[in-house]
Parts: C-alpha cells; sequence; structure tokens
C-alpha cells in the first residue's frame, strides 16, 4: 500500500521524473538480457549434466565443439552490452551536467536519486564485464584442457592398468608407441599416437589389454550371430562349380576339364554314398579353397608349365577336392589370388599385422603350404585365433617332429615347410603314407563292367608305355629300355616343339604330349606301365592299373630319403621311400604292381617275361574312385573337430587309470568292453590294439605287422603308467619329456618315457634305444583312412 502525503507525492513526482521512458527501457533491456544469457548458460550446461546448478560449469562439458561455440558467442554479447551500457551511462551524466547549469533548482532536488541510479547501472555493467571476462577465461581453459587431453592422451583415464589377467598390456603399450607407425592397419583402426587410442585399440580390437571403464561397451563390435545351420544336399550338377573355379590360367582350364569329364561319375558317386548314408543329417559348411601355388605372388611355376609336359599331380589333386567338397553340398569360395584372399577374409589394408576386420566367416579352409604362409602374413593374431579351421593339402606328408616349431629347431628337423605348430592331422596327402597325417588323395577314372571286357580284349600283349613326359626322366636309362624293346614295343609321351628329344632312343615311339583322354585311351591299349624312379608317388600309376596295366618300378636301395637324395631334402619328413610308388606297393602289390631291382639286369629281365604270361583285369581300389573320397571327405567334415577337441592330460600330470584290460594272448592291450568309450574320440575309442615295438622300430611298421594302421589320436590313452603296468613292462622310474618317441620304454636302463608335448604324438620314427609303445585300429578293406566303424 502507498501512502498518499504531499512529501509521498513529492518523491513519486521525482522518480517519474528521473527515470525518463528511455532510461526504464534501457535499464529493463539490459536486465532482461543478463537474465536471458544466464539462463541460456545455465540450459546448456544442465542439460549435458543433470542434477548441477545451471551456472556449474564443468571443464569436461565446455571440451565439446557445441559448448566452445555458445561460450564465444555469449563472451562476445556480454561484452559488447557492457560497453554500450558503459557509454549510455557517460551520456546520461553529461546530459544532467548541462541541465543542472541551467536549472539550479533540479539540479539540487535530483542530484541525489541520479546520482544513485547511475551508480547502479555502472555497477551492473561492471557484472556483466567482469562475467564476459570470466566466460572467456572459461572457454580459454577449455580449450587449453582439450588441447593437452589430445597431446597427453587423458593421461589420468589412459595409463596402461596394472591387471594379472593382462601380463602383456603395459608391454604391448610402449611397443605400440614406439612402431604404431609401422603399419598403415593400426590407423585404420583408429590408432593415432595417443595413449587412449593405443589401449582402445589393445583392448577392443586385440585383446592384450582390459577393457576402459568408460569406454562405451555397448559400441564396441559384437559378433554376429550365427546363421541358421543349412542341411547340407549332395549336388550332382557342377556347372556353377565351374563357374567358381574361374579361368584365365592354364592350369585351371586343365583343372575345369578334368573336373567336367569326371562329372557322370561324380553323380553317380553321390547317390551310393546318400543311400549308404541314410538319414543321417550333415550340416553345411561355409569353405574357403585358397590354392597358394597358383597365385602370382608364389610365381605360379605350374600353370606355365601344364602345356610342356610339367607335373600335374597337384592340380589333379586340387580339381577332385573342389568336386568333392561341392557334390557333398557345402557352400564354397574358391582364391587363386592374394587379393581375392584378402577380400574373402576381411584383411584390413596394410602389411599384416592387424586382425581381420571381422570374424573368420568360414567354417574350413583348404590351402596348401604357400597359402599357409600368405595368410599367416595377412591374418595377423586372426591366423592363430583360427588356424585350427585350416587344411593343408600337403602331397608329402608334414611329420610332428618338423611341424613342432620349439623341438624341430632345437633338434635339427627345422625345414623350409614345416614348424606351424598345427595338429598334425590338419595336413591331408595325397597317398596314405603316414598316419600322423590325414589321407585325403584322389580320383581315377572309374570303368564299367562293359568298358572293362572290351579293355581286356583290346590289350596288346607286348606293349608298353613308359612313365614320364620330361625328357631328363630318360636320360641315362638305355640299358633297361635296350632289354625292354627286345620282348615289348615302347611307347613315350615326352613333349616336344620342334624337335625329338635326343634322350629318347629312336626305336620308341614317341607321341608327344598328349591330352588326358587320348593318354587314357594308350593306357587301355598297354600291357605294361613302366617307370624309371621318378616321379615319386604320381597320379598316372594308379591311373595305369585301373585301364588293366600292369605297373613295373624299381626297388631302392638304399632307400631314397631327405637324407640321401635332393628330391626329399627339405621336405618336413623323415620318411624312407622303398621305391617309386610305395603305396603302389605296399596296397596293390602282384600281380598288379611289380618291384624289382633295376641293377640286376637278370630281375629286370625276368619280371618283363612274367608280366608278359600275366593276365590282369583293371582294378581301382576303392579309396581312389569318386565315392571312396567322397565317403573319407565326409568323414573328415563331420568328425574331425581341431578347434574343441579335448587334449590330454596336462604335461606331467598323472593320467587317470586306462580302460584297457591284456589281451588273452598277452602281446597287446584291448579296450576293455565294459569300459565307458571317451567322449568325442574319433575314430571310436573301442578299435583301439596297443603294442610294445621292438627295439629301433616305428610305430606305423609295428601296426602293420598286425595288419593293423597306428592311430596317433590314440596315443592320449596310453601317456601313462598304467599302460606299461598293464603290458607288464618292468619300469623302474617313469620321466616325462618332449621327445617325437615317447610314449616308450628306454634301454638298458629300464626307464619308461611319458609325452609331454600333445604335437610330438607320432607313428613315425624310432630309435634303437626305444621300445615304442603304439596305438593301433583296424581299417576298412579299400579305406585304409577309416576305421571299420568310422562312417
Amino acid at each position: 500500500m502507498i501512502t498518499v502525503n504531499p512529501d509521498g507525492k513529492i518523491m513519486v513526482r521525482r522518480c517519474l521524473v528521473t527515470l525518463r521512458p528511455f532510461r526504464l527501457f534501457v535499464l529493463g533491456i539490459g536486465l532482461f538480457s543478463l537474465c536471458f544469457l544466464m539462463t541460456s548458460l545455465g540450459g546448456q550446461l544442465s542439460a549435458r549434466r543433470p542434477g548441477d546448478s545451471p551456472f556449474t560449469i564443468r571443464t569436461e562439458v565446455m571440451g565439446g565443439p557445441e559448448s566452445r561455440g555458445v561460450l564465444r558467442k555469449m563472451s562476445d554479447l556480454l561484452e559488447l552490452m557492457a560497453k554500450r551500457m558503459d557509454t549510455l551511462a557517460r551520456l546520461e551524466n553529461s546530459s544532467e551536467l548541462h541541465r543542472a547549469a541551467g536549472n539550479g533548482h533540479f539540479a539540487v532536488d535530483r542530484s541525489p536519486a541520479g546520482a544513485g541510479l547511475m551508480e547502479r547501472i555502472q555497477a551492473i555493467a561492471q557484472n556483466v564485464s567482469d562475467i564476459a571476462v570470466k566466460v572467456d577465461q572459461i572457454l580459454r581453459h577449455s580449450l587449453l584442457l582439450h588441447s593437452k587431453a589430445v597431446s597427453e592422451g587423458r593421461r589420468d583415464q589412459c595409463e596402461a592398468p596394472s591387471d594379472p589377467k593382462f601380463p602383456d598390456c603395459s608391454g604391448k603399450v610402449e611397443w605400440m608407441r614406439a612402431r604404431w607407425t609401422s603399419d598403415p592397419c593400426y590407423a585404420f583402426f583408429g590408432v593415432d599416437g595417443t595413449e587412449c587410442s593405443f589401449l582402445i585399440y589393445l583392448s577392443e580390437v586385440e585383446w592384450f589389454c582390459p577393457p576402459l571403464p568408460w569406454r562405451n561397451q555397448t559400441a564396441t563390435q559384437r559378433a554376429p550371430k550365427p546363421l541358421p545351420k543349412v542341411q547340407a544336399v549332395f549336388r550332382s550338377n557342377l556347372s556353377h562349380l565351374l563357374e567358381l573355379m574361374g579361368s584365365g590360367k592354364e592350369s585351371l582350364i586343365f583343372m575345369k576339364k578334368r573336373t567336367k569329364r569326371l562329372t557322370a561319375q561324380w553323380a553317380l558317386a553321390a547317390q551310393r554314398l546318400a543311400q549308404k548314408l541314410g538319414g543321417v543329417r550333415r550340416d553345411q559348411k561355409q569353405i574357403l579353397v585358397h590354392i597358394g601355388f597358383l597365385t602370382e605372388e608364389s610365381g605360379d611355376v605350374f600353370s606355365p608349365r601344364v602345356l610342356k609336359g610339367g607335373p600335374l599331380g597337384e592340380m589333379v589333386q586340387w580339381a577332385d577336392i573342389l568336386a568333392a567338397l561341392y557334390v557333398l553340398g557345402h557352400g564354397l569360395r574358391i582364391t587363386v589370388s592374394l587379393k581375392e584372399l584378402q577380400s574373402n577374409l576381411g584383411v584390413p589394408p596394410g602389411r599384416g599385422s592387424c586382425p581381420l576386420t571381422v570374424p573368420l566367416p568360414f567354417d574350413l579352409v583348404y590351402t596348401d603350404y604357400h597359402g599357409l604362409q600368405q595368410m599367416k602374413q595377412h591374418m595377423g593374431l586372426s591366423f592363430k585365433k583360427y588356424r585350427c579351421r585350416i587344411r593343408v593339402i600337403d602331397t608329402f606328408g608334414t611329420e610332428p617332429a618338423y611341424n613342432h616349431e620349439e623341438y624341430a629347431t632345437l633338434h635339427g628337423y627345422r625345414t623350409n615347410w614345416g614348424y606351424w605348430n598345427l595338429n598334425p592331422k590338419q595336413f591331408m596327402t595325397m597317398f596314405p603314407h603316414t598316419p600322423d597325417n590325414s589321407f585325403m588323395g584322389f580320383v581315377s577314372e572309374e570303368l564299367n563292367e562293359t568298358e572293362k571286357q572290351l579293355i581286356k580284349g583290346g590289350k596288346a600283349s607286348n606293349m608298353a608305355v613308359v612313365y614320364g613326359k620330361e625328357a631328363s626322366i630318360w636320360k641315362g636309362k638305355e640299358k633297361f629300355l635296350s632289354i625292354l624293346n627286345k620282348y615289348m614295343e615302347i611307347h613315350g609321351t615326352v613333349y616336344y616343339e620342334s624337335q625329338r628329344p635326343p634322350e629318347v632312343p629312336a626305336f620308341v615311339k614317341n607321341h608327344g604330349l598328349l591330352p588326358q583322354p587320348e593318354f587314357q585311351q594308350l593306357l587301355r591299349k598297354a600291357k605294361l606301365f613302366i617307370g624309371f624312379g621318378f616321379p615319386y608317388e604320381g597320379p598316372a600309376p594308379l591311373e595305369a592299373i585301373a585301364n588293366g596295366c600292369v605297373f613295373l618300378q624299381s626297388r631302392f636301395s638304399p632307400p631314397h630319403s631327405s637324407l640321401n637324395h635332393e628330391f626329399f631334402r627339405g621336405k618336413p619328413t623323415s620318411r624312407e621311400v622303398f621305391s617309386q610308388h610305395p603305396y603302389a606297393e605296399n596296397f596293390i602289390g602282384k600281380p598288379h604292381v611289380w618291384t624289382v631291382d633295376y641293377n640286376n639286369s637278370e630281375e629286370f629281365e625276368a619280371a618283363i617275361k612274367a608280366i608278359m604270361r600275366t593276365q590282369v583285369d583293371p582294378y581301382l581300389p576303392y579309396e581312389y574312385t569318386c565315392e571312396g573320397m567322397l565317403e573319407r571327405i565326409h568323414a573328415y567334415i563331420q568328425h574331425q573337430d581341431f578347434c574343441t577337441a579335448p587334449g590330454p592330460a596336462p604335461p606331467g600330470a598323472r593320467a587317470p587309470q586306462s580302460p584297457f584290460i591284456l589281451a588273452p594272448n598277452a602281446t597287446h592291450l584291448e579296450w576293455a568292453r565294459n569300459a565307458s568309450l571317451a567322449a568325442g574320440a574319433w575314430p571310436p575309442a573301442h578299435s583301439l590294439r596297443a603294442w610294445l615295438a621292438a627295439a629301433g622300430r616305428a610305430c606305423t611298421d609295428a601296426c602293420l605287422d598286425h595288419g593293423l594302421i597306428c592311430e596317433p589320436s590314440f596315443f592320449p590313452f596310453l601317456n601313462s603308467q598304467d599302460a606299461f603296468r598293464k603290458l607288464q613292462v618292468p619300469c623302474d622310474s617313469t620321466e616325462s619329456g618332449m621327445n617325437h618317441l615317447y610314449p616308450a620304454f628306454g634301454q638298458p636302463g629300464q626307464e619308461c618315457f611319458l609325452q609331454k608335448e600333445p604335437l610330438l604324438f607320432s607313428c613315425a620314427g624310432s630309435s634303437t634305444k626305444y621300445r615304442r609303445l603304439c596305438p593301433c585300429r583296424d581299417f576298412r578293406k579299400g579305406q585304409v583312412a577309416l576305421c571299420r566303424a568310422c562312417l
């Protein structure tokens, strides 16, 4: 309530006169602008930090680009307001002085009120100016902090943590500081030289450091959910496979022609195997096939030699592998270049130091040694993570002693091809010459009964074909050829461009390099297919036997190996080769295969005469038919799992009591009938038989002596004191160690040795110091890779 009295009226009148409308407007605008700006500032900050005062300024908030822009605008506006209000104040003071000079009465009456008002305006202006200065200081401080955070890598939050679960973290951070520019792939993953970027990479891309607590963990890449499993269905039309194989290389053209020629046999084999398997569910696998030796980076030495008599065994095998995988109904991706490999794997740009950008989309990867090296160079740490999915097509095999990197280095087994630390069963060979590896094989054309009868009726009893398309193979063989020429007409298929090779005698009818169908027709007429010691273990002898020929080969004494023959030197095997084609000698034999000493002219000539009197039918082992190869690869894909398969007990640990019993004749161990089967074991453990080999005898030979096959996956069951005890072996002491001959009984010290390193379990190898404890199994006739209950 306002009391109306003369003094009050005078006071109101004076105020109204003093606070003119223009002055009221200026004061109102100033106060309104100040409130509006402070409210805006509070809104910007409170929106970032719920619960904070609108006027609470946090440096970490001010670090954002949006907040810095708002502060800059506010600082400029406040400074402008302060300048304008200061100008208005000076103008008002000047105006009052002029009025006071012309009217003394008003000067006396209004001076105190005007002076107070102007002081308030100046105080407000000063406060606004102070706020502008403080806002500017905050802005500069926030920019400084942001710059410091970038340069120092937010050291308060990005120091390498000391966590016993991640012992390599600090060392990896040190390495990144010094070497992060060594490969562009680090920048691809966001590494920019700051501590934070190092730790983010090492915790979210690799796994050497723990996750950073301030990182948004939901934003990190998650592995995609696995696609629903699709059942594999046998295929009989191979036209799409021919498209997948590509073109442009002579080697690919050769492989496609072979696949097309065998299409009908693959279709019939698929029908037979489908009936045999019945309703067995087969999950479709996504498979990458990378043929490394055909890439330009590896030299691709085979393609230029396809039309010049070069070796075709590898391409025969790869063509059949592709066909088998496709016919079995699996998803295939085929690469023959490094660029295609990188694209399919998801390799980041750079030199291969970083892991893959996405989880590996393939269940299995089939490659060779060249491809294995390329994958290791470009997959970074992902190679170690996914190497259990790799299958290496390895013509001559890799023994465990050469495969284990540390052991190979320490004991002189290091070569250019071994030391990969894979499960030895991941190496897949052309012939079943070492059970430490998996036998992959290839196929030969199978004849129907009508074709077999036509061949038998059309054979020339005095016609021989020499195994060897390169002229160098014929060099120095004139003596054998002269003896053979007395009884048979000799044909050759040696490559030449214009002139007849001088190494081929004049009495030999040389057809030059023949296409495969014409070569088959030549074999169907011939009685004998003869080899002169090289090439080793090729597909041609099996093709000849399948077309009704007798295969004659030389016996090697001493046997050829990496110790005495240049061809085997550097290969990751110590296997001794006693003939040109050991598989033909050991698994086929007479009357289809004859192995004689070529240095003995009388023995050689007697063999020629005997062969001319011998009648043989075309023969092809089941494991080299399309159905046999389909059956074998199906079993591998269905049962071989090197990623989750359980391993043996830790090195040095006492194994549980074995479920063995001593056989009635007390010569070997058998799996007890009432014992439970080992979960996940393949082949099934009940097929195991265990012998103590003679001193100096390898397990491969010891098992063959009993008509069985050595099975390295059974070694963990025998790697115990109980196995020696049940075999009544007098062990005075027992030790564990790394040796590819263990488990074994040492003589004369009466000491038993157990295996410490699972990757060194090996069927190969022998020493006169040890009697090896050998696991053996039965096998199916014509399918040595599978036991009788393995399908």
